[in-house]
């Protein structure tokens, strides 16, 4: 995982309104809840995607002392196909990105302490294979917690916006094809899981590659953008709001919902 990660990216979110409505109603008897998503996490803040662990505690505390229910991603998308009633009011979804070893050391303890449900999405080519990754031993023992769900993030977290300029279209049609069977293939196989879910990298994603993962087995995709889900969004571009260090989460809770939609 390089330092420059993605800094163009992680400036325009951080431009963005940030502020939302925990299970809002934002039509009828449609529930609208946020989704966080975090990296890594570390003492002190080495990067712009690490927050640290104190602070991350202090969100689990923050959730459960005003009455916040984290409740698991696949709860949140039975119930938006239609599959789940509605989830409990002031609901909340944790995720993480990527597969950082911090992610076992310093996350895992604290929502076993907490017990609450995380789902990470993994790029498995760094797994046991990268300085900065997680071990697929790790990974098993943060699912046999019962309260982790692993997901795929593509095989090695492409950027699918340059590698279509890079690429030859047929070449291109391949190159995103292995980068979302191959994951899901060897999660599947490492950890005797089902993978239906999918991170898109650096949040980037269109009408193509949506299709793509579709065919693919994939039923539900997520983004970057920095709104609440519900009904009204596309399964395959579900929004999360981006956790970093200087987001404040009782701030983020009590602001009212931005209107991101395109009417």
């Amino acid at each position: 995982m390089k330092k420059i990660w993605h800094g163009w990216l992680l400036a325009f979110l951080l431009a963005q309104p940030v502020g939302f409505a925990c299970s809002a109603e934002p039509a009828g008897n449609d529930i609208a809840v946020p989704i966080l998503v975090y990296h890594r996490f570390g003492p002190v803040v080495a990067d712009a995607m690490t927050v640290r662990t104190s602070v991350f505690a202090s969100h689990l505390e923050y959730l459960r002392t005003n009455g916040y229910t984290v409740i698991p991603l696949r709860r949140l998308t039975a119930y938006l196909t239609g599959d789940a009633p509605p989830p409990p009011a002031r609901s909340v979804v944790i995720t993480a990105d990527d597969g950082h070893k911090s992610v076992f050391t310093d996350m895992f303890p604290l929502i076993s302490r907490y017990h609450v449900p995380v789902t990470l999405f993994i790029y498995p080519s760094a797994i046991s294979n990268a300085h900065y990754a997680m071990t697929w031993q790790q990974l098993r023992e943060m699912q046999n917690s019962g309260l982790v769900d692993i997901q795929s993030h593509t095989y090695w977290h492409p950027n699918f916006k340059k590698e279509k300029i890079r690429l030859e279209a047929n070449d291109y049609e391949k190159f995103v094809q292995m980068q979302m069977s191959k994951s899901k293939e060897v999660l599947e196989q490492r950890l005797k899981i089902h993978v239906d879910m999918l991170a898109w990298p650096f949040g980037i994603y269109d009408d193509d590659l949506m299709s793509a993962a579709r065919q693919t087995g994939y039923l539900a995709g997520f983004t970057l953008e920095r709104r609440t889900a519900d009904r009204s969004d596309n399964l395959m571009a579900l929004p999360r709001y981006l956790m970093t260090d200087r987001v404040q989460l009782e701030k983020l809770l009590s602001s009212p919902q931005p209107s991101n939609r395109t009417p």
